[in-house]
């Protein structure tokens, strides 16, 4: 296996430069916070009573609050609610797999592609789970292969060895495997492992028109379709579900008229052969014939022909904690699995697993405080403390490439899944921190870059409640802007 990496003393000059230009970010982004919002504080005297007073209300009498905050210099807590026991930590546990992918791949690290010719018009292509291949690459891939001269493919064998194990972890809910964040990880990653189509409305009482964005697919489903155009007046709601089998597609509810295309994008069932379907199609395009295809696991790789890679590691941690990729976080912890000699009946994702322990602790994180079972929080048997975050957050802001995490994580106000919150607010700009949700689970672990205070590492997780996530974000975030204005007093 081979991945292109920079000459050390270069990498380390990258890491610096990407350092220099994300902290330039931060005080830019420091500096546009509105002038009304910064005249509040609150001395570090008064913080308990003022986060017991959010966290107290009736309305959240049901529910159970898991909060650290601490100076990130120090293990001073500031306050402290519940922070050493368990909490299903939704998305924040992508904060503890880009950890370890950070410390054991490094900011350069790149998932390949390749082809290899293995003689007589038989080509053999070899994934790495790269989760940001898509059909340009695969363009890429067809036209170094016209630039060899072949025109022609006998065979062409999927090798799907790379990564061992489920392709959905099978502890995430039904549910969730029929939504695009739950789309399945393998060897073979296109497009994010997604197929689209869009319903388009009718006159009203017909049924809505369902447009395939790529015809191929549409002939492995056996599509049921009632959906209704309704009036203007009324709203649109579309459900989808696919049987176990996963062939029948189901589409039920309704579309307004006149309005735009509904687009739905829904995760494949087979990757490898969603791969080789695409991959098909696309040599086409180059004018280059393919006749049979296989997928087999392992055999010999001879001479490589042509290679697509992915971007660096630094970039792909952008996706996966700015927009809370869970695809991304599943192929980073595979991708830890490589470090490891591979053992016999053993998956790909609990070798990642225990490689992200590993790197863990040696960051100072207490392999007590958490248990995974996944590396993107989807699951819930997923459970960790908000110590957890806390050392976490703690320990990868001592390492070289620390600038290179906290630049994967979404800005108040800013960007990713923090764009909409905390504007107008005294924690626009000054706050980074990674989202967490399902139902009945909030959660926000990260940095404060704190005005009139030293800087704050926090982790708040909220779980049991039956309020809707929007209100118990609305209390997370009060408590975030109250450490924004603290003080010494």
């Amino acid at each position: 296996m081979k991945f292109n990496v920079f000459h050390k003393p270069l990498g380390f000059f990258l890491i610096f430069l990407f350092s220099q230009i994300v902290f330039s970010s931060i005080a830019k982004a420091q500096t546009q916070i509105a002038p009304t919002t910064t005249t509040k504080s609150i001395c570090s005297a008064q913080l308990g009573t003022a986060i017991d007073t959010v966290i107290n209300r009736p309305l959240f009498s049901r529910a159970r609050w898991g909060i650290l905050v601490q100076p990130l210099a120090t293990a001073q807590t500031l306050y402290n609610r519940d922070a050493q026991k368990y909490f299903t930590p939704a998305s924040n546990a992508k904060l503890l797999t880009t950890a370890a992918a950070l410390q054991q791949l490094g900011v350069n690290f790149r998932f390949r592609t390749s082809i290899y010719d293995n003689g007589n018009g038989v080509l053999r292509v070899v994934g790495r789970g790269d989760p940001s291949l898509n059909d340009t690459q695969l363009q890429d891939l067809a036209k170094q292969l016209k630039q060899k001269g072949i025109i022609q493919i006998k065979q062409l064998i999927a090798d799907d060895s790379y990564i061992q194990g489920d392709i959905v972890n099978p502890t995430w809910q039904w549910e969730d495997l029929q939504s695009d964040y739950g789309a399945p990880v393998s060897s073979f990653i296109l497009n994010q492992n997604l197929f689209s189509l869009k319903l388009v409305p009718q006159t009203v009482g017909k049924v809505s028109q369902v447009v395939w964005a790529d015809i191929n697919e549409a002939k492995q489903w056996r599509t049921i379709n009632q959906s209704i155009t309704v009036e203007k007046n009324q709203p649109t709601n579309i459900n989808f579900t696919r049987d176990l089998s996963g062939t029948v597609l189901r589409i039920q509810g309704q579309l307004t008229a006149n309005s735009e295309p509904y687009l739905l994008n829904l995760p494949i069932v087979d990757p490898n052969y969603y791969f080789l379907r695409r991959f098909r199609n696309t040599l086409a395009t180059e004018k280059i014939t393919l006749g049979q295809t296989f997928v087999l696991t392992g055999g010999a790789n001879k001479q490589e022909i042509a290679a697509v890679e992915s971007p660096p590691l630094s970039e792909l941690l952008l996706e996966t904690n700015v927009n809370s990729n869970n695809l991304y976080a599943e192929a980073l912890l595979r991708a830890l699995a490589v470090r490891k000699p591979r053992v016999q009946n053993q998956t790909s994702a609990d070798v990642g697993l225990e490689v992200v322990k590993a790197s863990l602790t040696q960051l100072g994180v207490d392999p007590a405080n958490y248990i995974l079972v996944d590396g993107s929080g989807l699951s819930r048997r997923d459970l960790a403390t908000p110590e957890a975050f806390v050392q976490t957050l703690r320990g990868i802001a001592r390492t070289p490439a620390s600038f290179v995490y906290r630049a994967s994580l979404p800005v108040a106000g800013k960007s990713g899944t923090l764009k909409n919150r905390f504007r107008n607010t005294s924690a626009e700009g000054i706050v980074q921190a990674k989202t967490g949700t399902m139902t009945g689970v909030v959660s926000l672990s990260g940095y404060v870059n704190a005005l009139r205070y030293e800087p704050l590492v926090f982790s708040i997780i909220v779980n049991q409640s039956e309020q809707p996530a929007t209100v118990v974000r609305q209390a997370i975030d009060e408590i975030v802007v109250l450490l924004t204005q603290l003080q010494r007093c």
